[in-house]
């Protein structure tokens, strides 16, 4: 019995060895099989971003409107007629003291105007933005044209079911001179309507608190501790110091569903890039779970199909994931290196200037993007590049790099300008590209002379405004200006030719931006400019990066689409109306949008149509191109007011 039984224990541990045996061969000898399997346990069990579990509020628009009152109108004003308008401006009038408020409403010199604007996603308090103003529907005033609008106050203004128009909490005042077309060309039906509307530069101020970002969990994942959770994840990543030197976090959680979200500074002027970071944000990852999602980032980073997510993910993950992003701006494909570039701004890091300014010479894609980021990068080497970017024949280009610029250090000696009796400010740049003057549309009072020796070509006789006169006389070096005003004395200087010089003056005699603008306006159409005059000639997102030609790049792995149109960097909001920025797009980079000699307005709105002059193509010799070059200033124009 003892004996069968010892066999038997024997015959068992026999075949448990063996299975042992087995199962260790079967592990050292197909290594690749668990390698797959753990593969895809990693694929499937992925770490879980902010994004996937919150929404973004705080994005949209607030309308505002008001009932102002415009001064200064050369008898095309009007006494309004009885109506909810003139009863809130008289009461408005009557709370500031104004005595005999209907008699300034009876003067040809006044008008009442109904004030309107969008307040801006994210605007902080004391800063500027355009406002519209427009003539009501059965006014009898005929113009706008220079006038100026009084302080207004303007109001939240929203539907209520049930309850109709509401007016709410006041949030922004308004004030200063209209901008309206020159009112050239068209129709007189369709310029009528266009003088009686208009625009102010950066007329509205904000004097409501700061406007933030909220987060909403999703319903199914709404808890306080999921909400404490993502403001303690986004705090990691994002916070700032308070006067005490405390660090704090830019992510407060308020509710079991809402976290409230403040803006780095990093990403003041490019917030829909702080929004994709903050969404790729982990909201929960072990220490060896990011090190292994960071060595597939990296990976992906190199394949330029994939950069552009890669970059962004590696730069959530902040300054441990620099060494990597540093990795790609030695990639061979621009792509990469771009995408490397920009997120190792955003992280403070210098490294990628080269690249950044590469980009935006280079590649109409990435341009946007790329100066937007260089904005952001307070160092010599950032300064010298953009002051080269200046220098270059694309018109955006310039100005992008401009702006950028401005945007980094206002007083650069580059680019730092004069303030016109706080109508306008005038740059003038000392460059070496085509000569060209930049006018704004929106957001500011600016124009920008690229080339400081620009001089106005005579014979010239043009306008600024109601009162002064600009003549130059044929092969003359010099310019008259002169002042003309019914009761007051009048005002005469001689002054040289160059293009600034002129400005000046206008503006010292009292010109106004839009009195300055029509002047431009003038001397463009009679062809007194050296060059070309743009106006908010601003790179674009949404453009396609090829991969090689476009003619081979059909497929999608062939191409990218570098942002969205309507996303901008809010350093370049879009300020051209949608016709200039299709045209823009189609045209790609490098040729100037010349505008058209006249209006061709469309009803009420008074939508100007573009004239765009196509690339010279490469086999044209030099002389062909200037020739090209001069038929084409013939059609250009200065659109001064776009569509509504």
């Amino acid at each position: 019995m003892n004996v069968h039984r010892f066999i038997g224990m024997l015959i068992l541990s026999s075949v448990v060895g063996c299975q042992s045996f087995n199962l260790d061969n079967l592990r050292f000898q197909s290594p690749d099989k668990d390698e797959e399997v753990e593969d895809s346990f990693e694929t499937k069990v992925e770490t879980p971003l902010i994004g996937e579990y919150t929404t973004i509020a705080g994005l949209n628009k607030i309308i505002l409107e008001g009932v102002g009152l415009v001064t200064g109108l050369d008898g095309t004003g009007d006494d309004p007629p009885p109506s909810t308008y003139r009863t809130a401006l008289l009461t408005e009038m009557r709370r500031r003291g104004v005595k005999s408020p209907n008699m300034i409403l009876k003067s040809p010199s006044t008008a009442l105007v109904v004030v309107r604007a969008e307040l801006p996603p994210l605007v902080k308090k004391g800063e500027r933005f355009d406002i519209q103003v427009r003539l009501p529907s059965k006014s009898e005033a005929t113009s706008l044209n220079g006038g100026r609008l009084l302080e207004t106050y303007l109001w939240e203004r929203a539907i209520v079911p049930g309850r109709g128009l509401m007016k709410g909490h006041v949030f922004a005042k308004a004030a200063g001179a209209i901008l309206i077309s020159s009112g050239e060309g068209g129709s007189k039906a369709s310029l009528a309507g266009v003088l009686l509307r208009g625009r102010v530069l950066g007329g509205g101020m904000a004097i409501k608190e700061d406007r933030d970002l909220s987060l909403y969990l999703r319903n199914d994942f709404r808890s306080v501790r999921n909400s404490r959770r993502i403001a303690e994840r986004i705090g990691k990543r994002f916070h700032h110091y308070d006067r005490y030197g405390l660090k704090e976090s830019l992510a407060e959680a308020k509710t079991d569903q809402l976290v409230v979200l403040k803006v780095h500074p990093n990403y003041k002027d490019n917030f829909q890039r702080y929004l994709q970071v903050v969404r790729n944000i982990a909201f929960r990852e072990t220490e060896v779970a990011r090190r292994v999602r960071m060595q597939k980032l990296q990976n992906q980073l190199h394949d330029p199909v994939t950069a552009q997510k890669a970059a962004v993910k590696l730069e959530a993950i902040g300054k441990e994931a620099i060494p990597i992003l540093k990795s790609g701006l030695k990639h061979e494909s621009l792509e990469t290196r771009f995408h490397s570039a920009m997120a190792l701004a955003y992280l403070e890091e210098p490294d990628g200037v080269k690249v950044l300014a590469e980009a935006a010479k280079e590649e109409s894609a990435f341009r946007v993007f790329a100066l937007a980021s260089l904005s952001t990068i307070d160092e010599p080497e950032t300064h010298i590049a953009l002051r080269g970017l200046m220098s270059e024949k694309s018109s955006e280009t310039r100005y992008g790099a401009f702006r950028a610029l401005w945007t980094l250090d206002k007083r650069d000696p580059f680019i730092s300008g004069k303030d016109m009796n706080g109508q306008f400010s005038l740059h003038v740049i000392d460059t070496q590209g085509p000569a060209l003057i930049h006018l704004t549309h929106r957001r500011r009072a600016e124009i920008v002379v690229f080339g400081a020796d620009q001089k106005f070509m005579t014979p010239m006789t043009v306008r600024a405004g109601k009162y002064i006169l600009v003549t130059g006389s044929s092969g003359s070096d010099t310019i008259t200006v002169s002042r003309y005003e019914k009761g007051k004395p009048d005002r005469r200087r001689v002054v040289s030719a160059r293009v600034a010089d002129v400005i000046q003056t206008v503006a010292e005699f009292g010109a106004s931006y839009p009195d300055v603008a029509q002047l431009l306006a003038q001397a463009d159409r009679q062809q007194n400019v050296p060059g070309f005059i743009e106006i908010d000639a601003l790179p674009q997102s949404g453009r396609y990066y090829y991969r090689g030609t476009k003619a081979v790049a059909k497929n999608s792995s062939r191409k990218s689409r570098v942002g969205r149109s309507n996303l901008v960097p809010n350093l370049f909001n879009s300020l051209s109306d949608d016709k200039a920025l299709k045209q823009r797009e189609k045209l790609g980079d490098d040729e100037p949008v010349i505008q058209a000699t006249s209006f061709e307005t469309s009803g009420e709105e008074g939508t100007a149509s573009l004239a765009d002059v196509s690339e010279d193509s490469k086999d044209e010799t030099k002389s062909k191109k200037e020739a090209k070059k001069k038929s084409a200033s013939k059609l250009k124009f200065l659109k001064l007011f776009g569509k509504e």
